[in-house]
């Protein structure tokens, strides 16, 4: 074949994202000049999105062993034992820019790569999670960005039959011209029979299966690694087309190629598609790979090599057998109808090697993408708004007069009321092993056969991080270790997703190295290390970013899941305590942001041996069946937490509730925040020993009212203060995911 020759030049490599200092390593690493191939390679491999090189000597300081992690960080997925011979595989991934372009697509797509990172490590997917982070109602493609995630998570994740069980939607303007689009998946699998994406033994064969491979998502992986401009319609070519109907055959061949002895090592061809997977996997085993691109399966013509390897087609896997295996291989794809192609082998040079129609196109040392890629130590500096925002000072700011309306209006804001608008376009019960989901502290299933239920939570408040990005992330991770426990599961690990601005800018890597400083606190002192993670940067349009949102995704484990326990009101009569203090602080809060726009503060610290003490508690309190609900207090406060403990799934409990302010302002006790408080409830023969257990913790416990009737009602110093129908609240948050769509 006659191929054009095309001279690439250090301003050719510019355009690929590769700055001058890059190109000159490349031409040393190569002692020449990269073919047009080799620069499309070095493009996608050292982009952001696939190197992490602002970010590689931050995340180094993360903790990421334990006894019970079987695989940590740098595999497709984390891998954590839970006893039995079984084990758990997750792992989150962000889809932000391509959900930003293409929003159906984009957020499908991010559904299906996660699902495929996790089965990839020979686990079959049993939950999802996401979070979505869209801009303020008000701004113009808001609406729009809503209907097409949603409807592009859900239809992926219900077509493949994975439940999706829980997770976040946050508003706020911050995301108008970025969301965030973060997806997780967690499955199970037999704790000796882990598969990893090595390309280990000489002379065994590649394989390519799945779909065909077409031009769509060329270049997705270096698009996610730079800022965005208005010209975003100009990048849909970049954003990847999903079919959850061959990855869903795609996932039944894996899984059963897996049962036979005959895989060496698997890998999802995800962000850089076929160039990453070939790559990683050589340069995990420290061998060498020679592909055949000519035997690529395609699904266009006149595809060249470079479209061939930076392709993002999704639905794809490339895989190392056993010598022999062959016939067995083909027998199994073929049942599910889908291709299987040798198209190379592995080597012994720890050189990559890709050949076209019996042309050499790329050859480069494997240590020279992997070692010798670059790794930044970028300026950082706090920002001034840092200390300016810290001043808050409320003396001028009226306390609450009218409870009532205040309290209906802020139920039913953007940023607390239901999302049952959403979760109901998600199928959270396909595979009949869900026990908790939306609504719930966490989402948790059950595995049969057994009584063990395995708990997951995804969690981050952004504003609390762009007010105090070290305290702000472990608030997040301490967020997510209480969400767990109060449901009765025992933390164990996290996987995260780091969505920042440009990591060129100072105060962007300040905030970054501090959100890694509040996690790394938190996860030792939790014993939650990471397992596996993600970070996208560059979550920029015109220079404007989002706050730093380092999201945070917990899994855990209870030993039976009959006593897990529910956050809402049971019954009649049951005693309300709270756990903790009773009042918060309105710094930073959710009640100054949404009802008055007011975003500063110094938000209250974590003490992280009382929190871990609060952990141990409710998993006692479980333990011994003490216990009709729990409900952290977190968003909104204590009230919040009341009205949300109400709202049961099909009927609601109202609560009479007995208050003394001790000289706080009213808005502080109703709507402030801090961490480790808990609203629990329970029988009033079993008060004295849950006090007596609480206290033994060195933890205050305050009883404030009882369960039952139609009204929530307060009496505050004596007097009476608020009195609403349950029904007029549930009303007002039920529809509040309405005003969305009233445009």
């Amino acid at each position: 074949m006659n191929r054009e020759k095309i001279n690439t030049t250090a301003e050719m490599a510019s355009e690929h994202g590769i700055n001058r200092e890059e190109w000159e390593t490349i031409l040393k690493i190569l002692g020449r000049k990269p073919t047009y191939e080799e620069l499309g390679i070095f493009s996608a491999m050292w982009s952001e999105h696939c190197s992490y090189k602002s970010s590689k000597i931050h995340l180094g300081k993360l903790p990421t062993k334990a006894e019970w992690v079987l695989v940590g960080p740098g595999e497709n997925a984390g891998v954590v034992d839970i006893g039995d011979g079984l084990a758990v595989a997750f792992k989150m991934e962000s889809h932000n820019h391509p959900s930003f372009i293409e929003p159906y697509q984009g957020a499908a797509t991010g559904v299906g790569g996660i699902l495929r990172d996790v089965f990839t490590m020979g686990a079959r997917p049993v939950a999802n999670l996401n979070g979505l982070f869209f801009g303020e109602k008000d701004y113009e493609r808001t609406t729009y960005l809503v209907k097409g995630v949603v409807k592009g998570v859900g239809d992926y994740g219900n077509c493949i039959g994975v439940p999706n069980i829980g997770g976040q939607v946050t508003f706020h303007k911050c995301y108008n011209g970025n969301i965030l689009v973060n997806a997780f998946t967690l499955g199970i699998l037999k704790s000796d029979r882990i598969f990893k994406g090595k390309a280990e033994g000489v002379g065994n064969p590649v394989w390519y299966v799945g779909s065909k491979t077409g031009r769509d998502g060329i270049h997705g992986a270096t698009m996610a690694s730079a800022e965005f401009s208005d010209e975003t319609e100009q990048k849909k070519p970049t954003v990847q087309v999903g079919d959850p109907f061959t990855e869903k055959l795609l996932l039944e061949a894996c899984l059963e190629i897996m049962e036979k002895d005959v895989i060496v090592g698997i890998q999802d061809m995800g962000a850089a598609g076929l160039t990453s997977s070939s790559l990683e996997m050589a340069d995990r085993a420290m061998s060498g790979i020679k592909i055949d691109l000519s035997k690529i399966p395609l699904r266009q013509k006149g595809m060249v090599p470079y479209d061939i390897l930076l392709s993002e087609s999704q639905e794809r896997m490339l895989f190392v057998a056993k010598k022999g295996c062959e016939d067995e291989i083909l027998k199994i794809f073929k049942k599910w109808n889908l291709d299987a192609v040798q198209i190379g082998e592995v080597t012994d040079t720890k050189r990559a090697e890709f050949y076209f129609e019996g042309e050499k196109v790329a050859d480069i040392p494997i240590d020279g993408i992997g070692e010798n890629a670059p790794k930044y130590s970028r300026l950082s500096k706090k920002p001034s708004r840092y200390d300016e925002n810290r001043a808050l000072d409320i003396s001028h700011i009226d306390d609450l007069k009218n409870p009532d309306k205040v309290l209906l209006d802020f139920i039913g804001s953007l940023n607390l009321c239901s999302r049952k608008w959403v979760y109901k376009q998600y199928d959270q019960s396909v595979r009949t092993n869900t026990v908790f989901t939306s609504g719930s502290d966490c989402g948790v299933v059950r595995i049969k056969g057994t009584k063990k239920a395995i708990g997951m939570t995804f969690d981050i408040n952004p504003r609390f991080c762009y007010l105090d990005p070290k305290e702000g992330t472990k608030l997040a991770v301490a967020e997510s270790a209480l969400n767990l426990a109060v449901c009765g599961i025992k933390p164990l690990a996290i996987t995260d997703c780091l969505n920042f601005g440009n990591p060129e800018k100072e105060d962007v890597m300040w905030e970054f190295a501090q959100c890694i400083e509040g996690m790394k606190e938190s996860c030792e002192a939790f014993e939650t290390p990471v397992v596996s993670g993600n970070v996208s940067f560059y979550n920029e349009t015109d220079g404007v970013g989002i706050f730093p949102t380092p999201s945070i995704a917990m899994v855990g484990i209870a030993e039976d899941y009959e006593k897990l326990v529910k956050n809402k009101f049971q019954d009649d009569g049951d005693e309300v305590l709270v756990i903790g203090e009773l009042s918060g602080n309105l710094d930073g809060s959710l009640y100054f942001s949404e009802m008055m726009g007011i975003e500063k503060g110094k938000i209250k610290e974590v003490n992280l041996p009382l929190h871990k003490k609060l952990i141990s508690l409710l998993l006692e309190l479980s333990q011994k069946k003490l216990l009709k609900s729990a409900h952290d207090i977190s968003d909104g406060g204590l009230i919040v937490a009341i009205v949300e403990s109400c709202f049961g799934e099909t009927s609601s409990i109202g609560v009479s509730l007995d208050f003394n302010s001790e000289g706080k302002r009213n808005d502080e006790l109703f709507f402030g925040e801090a961490p480790s408080r808990v609203l629990i409830s329970l029988k009033k023969e079993n008060r004295k020993i849950v006090e007596n257990l609480i206290l033994e913790k060195g933890m205050k416990v305050t009883s404030i009212g009882t369960t039952g009737g139609d009204r929530l009602r307060v009496k505050l110093n004596g007097e009476n203060f608020v009195d609403v129908e349950i029904r007029r609240l549930r009303e007002r948050w039920e529809n509040g995911f309405d005003s969305l769509f009233e445009k």
